[in-house]
């Protein structure tokens, strides 16, 4: 029994045994174009005869305005030598390798297609199968700019480290980190080692406690302690254990890297001026019992502190409730009082007699008055505001001019028995004679002020005088 050779397995893409030698056309047809996004039959004059899509997307390009032209007529002018070439080495080795060709439609002016030329073995025609490449560029141009991002990203974090760094390392301030947990000395910068008298030895991974005094290293450990409990504390005044001098130490709690650590600070006390520091408390005694409800915001007018009379305005228990909330939540006819506030503090750098209103817990509202000044402090701006209750001071306008209020009653009294235009002309007429009386009072009765108050000339302002009644004749101009 004569043996049966087995295939040769070798890389050229064919089946082993060629039992599909007889496919007919149409499953021909069928296979070509399920090879890939596009197949098209082109002629030995390089004419594309037939083609079959099988993406939606290179349809609504228009990919079959290709029919009946030139393959190398369809392509950029850079990928006309490639179409030549698959075309020759198709017809001359039977197949060609994956190339890249940038295909022109009618909707994309560059559209990249990998193409695979095999030769139809009739005719001289060539079918060649072509994948969409969109996806796999659009992917492309994803990482290369995610890619970019990151370098970016780690530029800025290469600069905000070495910034951080260089003022670590030349504040003359004494800067300490410390493990929490461990209570170990993680860094230090070199006021610190000078400060402590570490010049001879590192301070990394020392006992924090160590650079204190025995009588000093509770107090010390208490300062972590407290640190991790509330984010911010200030120790008594502790001994270095070198120097035998005394300190004020502080230490603020931060997160990093999923764990927690302390800064601590340490002054001497010979640098703090005590002259100062009475200054300062005797300052915000007075602030806390001001008559008037005073408030300190941020440059977004977020509430800083406030004292004890503007607690009382709102109606809310402690300062705690109303610390970090938006001051119009309180202070402002909603929408509008900030902005006019803020534009006027950012303009003009104070504002002063702002009417506005107050809010409580429960909306229930009065009328206020507020002043504010806007203090830079660095890089950073705060905003301090007095607010004072206006409800006496209009109760006393309207008792010394009852007639406003009958005046009003009167008006309003008249609705639906008047013509809206005719009540409109009273009214104006009366805010008219309020307006005039207001600025002859302000002006002592200068009536060439007065008219400058109002924006009038003079014979206009006479001409008022004499229509309300409130002169007798016209004096004669100047």
């Amino acid at each position: 029994m004569e043996a049966r050779a087995s295939p040769s397995l070798k890389g050229d893409q064919t089946f082993l045994r060629g039992i599909l030698g007889g496919l007919d056309a149409p499953v021909a047809q069928a296979v070509a174009a399920a090879g890939g996004d596009v197949a098209m039959v082109i002629d030995r004059d390089g004419v594309i005869r037939d083609m079959a899509l099988g993406n939606d997307q290179m349809v609504r390009d228009g990919a079959d305005s290709w029919l009946d032209r030139r393959w190398s007529d369809t392509v950029s002018g850079e990928s006309r030598r490639k179409v030549d070439e698959m075309l020759r080495d198709a017809l001359t080795e039977g197949r060609t390798r994956w190339r890249e060709v940038n295909q022109v439609t009618p909707s994309r002016h560059n559209l990249m297609v990998r193409y695979v030329a095999v030769d139809a073995g009739r005719e001289g025609r060539v079918i060649a199968i072509g994948r969409d490449e969109r996806a796999a560029e659009d992917m492309q141009q994803r990482l290369m700019a995610a890619q970019q991002s990151m370098e970016r990203d780690y530029s800025r974090l290469r600069d905000a480290e070495f910034r951080y760094r260089l003022l670590f390392q030349t504040s003359s301030e004494a800067v300490i980190i410390v493990d929490p947990a461990t209570r170990r000395i993680i860094e230090a910068n070199p006021a610190a080692h000078a400060l402590t008298g570490a010049d001879t030895g590192p301070m990394m991974g020392e006992p924090f406690i160590k650079i204190f005094d025995v009588d000093s290293q509770e107090a010390a450990a208490s300062l972590l302690t407290v640190a991790q409990s509330t984010a911010q504390a200030s120790s008594p005044q502790v001994r270095l254990s070198s120097h035998s001098r005394e300190f004020i130490v502080s230490a603020s709690l931060f997160r990093q890297e999923r764990g927690s650590q302390c800064l601590v600070r340490l002054s001497p006390v010979e640098h703090v001026d005590p002259s100062a520091n009475t200054a300062s408390v005797r300052l915000q005694g007075v602030m806390e019992r001001m008559p008037d409800a005073f408030v300190v915001t941020d440059d977004v007018l977020r509430i800083l502190g406030v004292n004890s009379a503007f607690l009382e305005l709102v109606r809310v228990g402690t300062e705690a409730q109303v610390q970090g909330q938006p001051l119009n939540r309180f202070l402002g006819r909603a929408g509008m009082d900030r902005n006019l506030l803020l534009d006027s503090l950012l303009a003009h750098g104070y504002v002063r007699n702002f009417n506005t209103m107050v809010r409580g817990p429960f909306e229930e509202q009065e009328d206020v008055e507020v002043s504010g000044v806007s203090a830079p402090d660095g890089t950073t701006t705060c905003f301090g505001f007095t607010i004072r209750r206006v409800n006496r001071r209009l109760l006393d306008r309207s008792q010394a001019s009852p007639e406003l209020g009958r005046s009003v009653e009167q008006l309003t009294e008249l609705v639906g028995r008047v013509k809206l235009k005719d009540l409109v002309r009273e009214t104006t007429d009366l805010v008219e004679r309020l307006c005039i009386e207001a600025a002859l009072e302000l002006t002592k009765d200068n009536r060439a002020s007065a008219a400058d108050v109002l924006g009038l000339s003079r014979q206009s302002l006479y001409s008022k005088l004499h229509r309300f009644g409130l002169v007798n004749s016209i004096p004669p101009e100047n």
